[in-house]
C-alpha cells in the first residue's frame, strides 16, 4: 500500500501488509524495580517475560511508571555509554544547583521532576507474534532521577489477543 501526500510531491511511503486482530484479552501486572540512584536500569527482559506469561500474540503493551521523579525510555541498548551520556545531558538540562523553589525533599527533588517531564512516564510498544516489536538496538529502561535508592513500580498492561493453546 502506498500513501502519497496531497500536494503531489514525489514523496511516497510504503506500508507493510495490514493485519488485524480482535482484542480478546487484557492482562495487567506490576513490575517492581529497585534502583540504586541516578541512572538507567534496563527492564526489557522483564517486560518480554510478562508478554510470554500473558500468552500474548498480537496487540499493544502499555507501560506506565507510577512516580513523578523517574521515567521510562526506549533507548539504544548496545553501548552503555549512550545511557551515561543521556544522564549527563539530563543533568545539564536540569542541574541540582539551580535555585529551585520546590526543594522540600532535597536538592535533587525538583530536577528529578523536570527530567521526568522531559522523558515521560509511559510507553506504548506494539506486540506481534508474541514478541515486542522493538528496533534491533532498542531496549526499555527505567531512568532513575533521584540520588537515593528507590522502589519503583511499573504497571504493564497487554491488550490484544492470546496465543492459541494448541
Amino acid at each position: 500500500m502506498t500513501i502519497r501526500q496531497n500536494d503531489d510531491t514525489a514523496t511516497a511511503h510504503q506500508l507493510s501488509e495490514l493485519t488485524s486482530a480482535s482484542a480478546a484479552i487484557v492482562t495487567t501486572a506490576t513490575l517492581v524495580v529497585m534502583t540504586s540512584g541516578p541512572g538507567f536500569t534496563e527492564i526489557t527482559r522483564d517486560v518480554a517475560d510478562f508478554i510470554a506469561a500473558a500468552s500474548a500474540r498480537d496487540g499493544a503493551l502499555l507501560l506506565y511508571l507510577r512516580h513523578s521523579s523517574a521515567s521510562l525510555v526506549i533507548q539504544e541498548n548496545a553501548d552503555p555509554d549512550v545511557c551515561t551520556d543521556l544522564a549527563t545531558a539530563l543533568d545539564r538540562l536540569a542541574p541540582r544547583d539551580q535555585r529551585w523553589l520546590h526543594d522540600s525533599e532535597g536538592p535533587d527533588d525538583m530536577p528529578s521532576h523536570v527530567k521526568s517531564m522531559l522523558t515521560g512516564v509511559s510507553l506504548h510498544v506494539p506486540v506481534s507474534e508474541g514478541k515486542l516489536r522493538l528496533g534491533h538496538w532498542q531496549g526499555i529502561y527505567l531512568a532513575e532521577h533521584r540520588e537515593a535508592r528507590r522502589r519503583r513500580e511499573v504497571v504493564l498492561q497487554f491488550i490484544g489477543n492470546a496465543r492459541s493453546s494448541r
